[in-house]
């Protein structure tokens, strides 16, 4: 039956059932379908697939429906997924091991599943685990933390008991890489495991990529190696404040995704800016002024060595009750007195 999908690359399939899952778009009704290294991914709603993916028909299979753990509960639970570790977030512990035991039970591809026991905590931004369910796994060592998780055509190995990752923003991530234009440079003031950094690369950019967490730094220079860009990528550990002098006036883009914190380091930006650099600023505000405060902190930060000019006021998602996470989008060009 002629249904419609969107067509992506076979290495870029995951990350785009993701989004269109996300947009609550995917049409679980049809399988996928993988034609000479292109898959076709049906969906429920041409009209609501998310933008960068273009629409079209294919004669699609009804799909065998699998065995999901809401078919065992009776209930949907609210489960996250990142690579083969299913993540819950349950205080009851009867409840959280019922759930467990359905998704080991099921059709999902899974190796581990984790309760989160704590709070993001500390400067490092990671938190604690409870092991709820573990599949015996003798093609690796790897830990039950640990896992792979790919995204628009990119691999990343982490341990979410030893760095801070948010599988949640792939679509953010994505829309800021594909701004990048072959030759910049890029440098990321808090890089994590390099979810930034990488694409950024990958697109041809020469990336400074920095993180305070050690662990993190390991990982992403490991990422790098897996996805062909560790010539590309200059990877620091340490406080981004203490190596701006090394990279003053050096960027063309500046990626600060630390809400909360950023703000803090609005200085060490200006100082690492280019003649022109584009900031993308990300901060949690509340919803009656999610951009005011901000904007406010650039220009306080950047006037009047710079010039700045707002391009994107972005809700990236709901934090919490009335707090949006957000991104602002604003260009620093150096002012004619301070070129």
């Amino acid at each position: 039956m002629e249904v419609p999908c969107i067509a992506v690359p076979r290495e870029a399939g995951e990350e785009s059932r993701q989004a269109l899952a996300e947009a609550g778009v995917l049409d679980d009704d049809y399988q996928i379908v993988n034609d000479e290294g292109t898959l076709y991914i049906p969906v429920t709603d041409p009209d609501g697939v998310p933008d960068g993916f273009e629409t079209t028909t294919r004669d699609l299979p009804t799909r065998r429906t699998a065995r999901t753990p809401a078919d065992i509960l009776g209930y949907e639970p609210s489960l996250e997924r990142l690579g083969d570790v299913i993540i819950v977030d349950e205080d009851d512990a009867e409840r959280a091991a019922e759930i467990a035991d359905a998704v080991m039970a099921s059709d999902l591809p899974v190796r581990s599943v984790l309760n989160r026991a704590s709070k993001i905590k500390g400067e490092l931004r990671v938190r604690d685990w409870e092991l709820l369910a573990e599949r015996e796994d003798t093609d690796t060592n790897r830990s039950p933390t640990e896992t792979v998780h790919r995204e628009y055509g990119h691999e990343f190995l982490l341990d979410l008991a030893a760095v801070y990752f948010s599988p949640r923003l792939a679509t953010e991530r994505h829309r800021v890489v594909e701004g990048i234009d072959p030759g910049e440079h890029v440098l990321d003031m808090f890089a994590g495991v390099g979810p930034f950094a990488i694409p950024a690369a990958s697109r041809g950019a020469d990336v400074v990529a920095v993180d305070l967490n050690e662990t993190a730094v390991d990982y992403l220079r490991e990422n790098a190696r897996r996805n062909g860009v560790s010539e590309s990528i200059t990877a620091i550990a340490g406080d981004v404040r203490t190596v701006a002098s090394d990279y003053h006036g050096w960027a063309d883009r500046l990626v600060m995704n630390l809400p909360h914190s950023a703000g803090e380091f609005l200085e060490t930006a200006v100082e690492l800016a280019g003649e022109e650099c584009v900031l993308h600023y990300y901060d949690i505000q509340h919803d009656s002024d999610p951009f005011g405060p901000g904007i406010e902190a650039i220009r306080a930060a950047a006037e009047p060595e710079y010039e700045i000019e707002v391009e994107t006021e972005h809700v990236v998602r709901s934090y919490a009750p009335h707090e949006e996470n957000v991104c602002l989008d604003v260009r620093l060009t150096k002012s004619e007195a301070n070129r």
